[in-house]
């Protein structure tokens, strides 16, 4: 991902332009540690840039929790951080190539789904859509059907946004998250179908997979009464896996099916079944309708402020309650006295990972909030106690 290294410079510099620059918004140091985060805000985009700084040069990177879809952001705003600080540049991967114009306005961000409305009667979701060549061809064929494809891989994300654009299409939704999270943003039986095809399969870290009882029960939430979830999995590991899981739920229908050819294949399907690999499909049905997702509070800080020693009172360990977690990761802080606070939390197979910014004013997620789910809520109102006084008073 862009990086720049660069020749030593005197720190005060970047303090002295951040007044006057429209870039640079603070620069905050970490506590018992040598590196900093800066805060920029560029195109209305607003995400951090890692220093570290060595012996014999400066390294200014991307911050992998709040860095843009458009890796072309990332470039220019360390091009133009350099330049603003006239640092000298030993070394770089920032040279900003000819991008093909993609449809942005069907980037979706998880923001996005707090208050939604889609734009098609019937919605499907395809969960690590890689090349996206079945998405494309679903959308292609269903041009009634909103799909939603969901993508953590950013070049593949990006990709599939130009032939968007390229293809003229208009009915799919591109969003670059964590799908165990995303679907907890959508609303009971909304969906037709869900895809999961060909998911890693994990095999030395089974918690990182895909499929488990939880997205299971998610799925069963959001598909509509006779929906279905088809998982096609190359994995015998996986399969048996996804079977024993899926059986362990009553009132479904499973379907199983070895082997079928389908409409359109991924250029890894296409090797595997050159090396006649059996590749599994397993189709699970909902059979009953669901209650409406519960509604949340606010992910918002209404009483919490930066109080002067408040960094030595936050927990170092984890706190782990029955259900969720919180650990507060690292700490940063700015020489007016605004504390920058890495941390995870929530759910503890598929944590969030966030950055929260307290000043004397007010305090605030950056640069966005959390998905909106009931662990998240329980984790957020922790955290609102562990950043308040109101439990040392």
């Amino acid at each position: 991902m862009p990086h720049i290294k660069v020749k030593p410079f005197e720190h005060s510099i970047v303090d002295k332009a951040i007044p006057k620059s429209e870039l640079l918004t603070f620069r905050a140091k970490a506590l018992n540690r040598g590196d900093e985060l800066w805060g920029i805000v560029l195109d209305n985009e607003e995400f951090l840039l890692q220093v570290k700084y060595y012996d014999d040069e400066v390294l200014i990177k991307y911050d992998k929790v709040t860095r843009p879809l458009k890796v072309n952001l990332l470039k220019e705003a360390l091009a133009r951080v350099a330049e603003e600080l006239e640092l000298e540049i030993l070394s770089s991967n920032i040279a900003q190539h000819k991008e093909v114009r993609y449809a942005s306005a069907y980037e979706k961000k998880i923001e996005d789904f707090y208050d939604v409305s889609f734009p098609k009667e019937k919605v499907c979701v395809e969960v690590g859509f890689g090349s996206g060549r079945h998405l494309l061809y679903q959308a292609k064929k269903h041009p009634d059907t909103l799909f939603i494809g969901l993508e953590i891989h950013t070049p593949s994300a990006q990709q599939v946004l130009k032939q968007i654009e390229l293809q003229g299409l208009e009915n799919i939704w591109v969003v670059n998250y964590d799908a165990r999270l995303f679907l907890e943003m959508l609303p009971s039986n909304l969906l037709e179908k869900i895809f999961v095809h060909f998911p890693v399969p994990w095999d030395k870290k089974p918690h990182r997979r895909v499929i488990s009882p939880m997205f299971l029960d998610e799925s069963l939430r959001v598909l509509q009464k006779g929906g279905r979830l088809e998982l096609r999995t190359d994995s015998d590991n996986y399969f048996w896996y996804a079977l024993e899981t899926f059986f362990g739920v009553p009132q479904i229908e499973v379907e199983v099916r070895k082997n079928e050819a389908l409409e359109v294949t991924s250029k890894y399907e296409a090797r595997w079944l050159r090396m006649e690999k059996d590749i599994y499909d397993v189709y699970v049905t909902c059979k009953e309708e669901s209650p409406a997702r519960e509604a949340l509070g606010e992910f918002n800080f209404n009483i919490v402020k930066y109080k002067n020693g408040l960094e030595q009172s936050l927990p170092q360990k984890a706190v782990v309650e029955k259900d969720y977690f919180v650990h507060i990761e690292r700490l940063y802080k700015t020489d007016d006295n605004q504390l920058l606070v890495k941390c995870s939390f929530g759910s503890f197979d598929r944590p969030e990972h966030k950055y929260i910014f307290l000043n004397e004013n007010g305090c605030r997620y950056f640069a966005s909030p959390p998905v909106k789910t009931s662990v998240n809520y329980k984790a957020h109102q922790k955290l609102t106690e562990l950043l308040s006084d109101v439990e040392r008073n």
